[in-house]
């Protein structure tokens, strides 16, 4: 009987052993899921302000320059006015 009852606490030790032991697993799995999804967003977040920073710089250059044209047609368009008035104040 004593080895029975002996027996039978020591399965339940072992069950409870092995139930602790898959817990500790599972959670082990999830941690490190977790940490490398965690790793996945922050490098996805690090390239894409990589990606908008580098956009910005390009819409930036690209506007610079519009606005550079826009300056050098609009003096070219004054300096062919400023000279029609001073033929016209020639004649």
């Amino acid at each position: 009987m004593k080895k029975a009852i002996l027996g039978l606490a020591f399965v339940a030790t072992v069950l409870v052993s092995c139930d602790d032991k898959a817990k500790k697993e599972a959670e082990n799995k999830v941690d490190s899921t977790t940490t490398a999804v965690e790793q996945t967003i922050d490098s996805a977040t690090i390239k894409a302000e990589g990606e908008v920073d580098s956009a910005k710089a390009k819409i930036e250059a690209e506007a610079n320059k519009a606005v550079e044209a826009g300056k050098n047609a609009a003096t070219k368009a004054v300096d062919a006015g400023a000279n029609a008035v001073k033929e016209e104040i020639k004649k």
